[in-house]
């Protein structure tokens, strides 16, 4: 969706200044928040991709002004209110789930460490083979969806250079179309495609640089 969050190739937001010797959490509660968020995860409740929705759906304001565990924390509670699991009442502190709560109980650490260094691929087979190869000529979808996306808003309607295939993925666009199971795991093709700066932003951009962005083929369409 086009929402606040994608700032890529936006003016006027100052430069990024990275932290030197920048601490993993600067404040123990952001470690808390992160324990949260894969715990609730492993629920089975959503998905990578429908937490990333959650958080593109906070009010404008609210995820500009929010420090980036501040996000998280946010649109977990969103997902656990639409996920049934909590209500805006408890998360208020006004309330309390009732003794003989049948709800989802915590897993031992142990149980979980396996699970999580595994990871969750995100490979399937193709149903068809890639529609592109290393060298085609594409051009970027002209769209503004209301869902999620991964096609930068910056990147879009724009010519670029097909630079590598990695195998079909999960679409994330699809993937987050609705919120809770049953999950849509159909794949698309995945590829790298390099854009010329000027092609980006125009006369101004420096000519020497170009930018690869990773793109699902849904988003791309053969030059013309």
């Amino acid at each position: 969706m086009d929402g606040v969050h994608d700032l890529g190739g936006m003016d006027n937001f100052g430069p990024v200044r990275p932290e030197a010797d920048e601490p993993r959490f600067h404040d123990p509660w952001e470690a808390r928040v992160l324990a949260l968020t894969l715990a609730a995860g492993g629920l089975g409740r959503w998905n990578l991709d429908q937490m990333r929705f959650q958080r593109e759906l906070l009010p404008p304001a609210v995820y500009l002004a929010s420090s980036y565990y501040e996000i998280w924390a946010r649109s977990l509670e969103s997902a656990l209110v639409r996920a049934g699991l909590v209500t805006e009442v408890e998360l208020a502190g006004d309330a309390r789930p009732a003794p003989d709560d049948d709800g989802p109980r915590a897993v031992a650490w142990e149980a979980m460490e396996s699970r999580l260094r595994a990871g969750a691929p995100t490979t399937r087979e193709p149903g068809r083979p890639a529609r592109y190869a290393v060298g085609d000529r594409v051009r970027t979808i002209r769209a503004h969806p209301h869902g999620h996306t991964r096609l930068p808003r910056y990147a879009r309607d724009t010519c670029a250079t097909v630079e590598a295939i990695h195998g079909a993925h999960i679409y994330p666009d699809r993937h987050a179309a609705a919120f809770g199971p049953p999950f849509d795991q159909r794949p698309e093709w995945l590829y790298t495609v390099s854009f010329e700066a000027g092609d980006l932003w125009g006369d101004d951009a420096d000519p020497a640089v170009r930018v690869s962005v990773d793109a699902w083929e849904p988003y791309l369409e053969p030059a013309g």
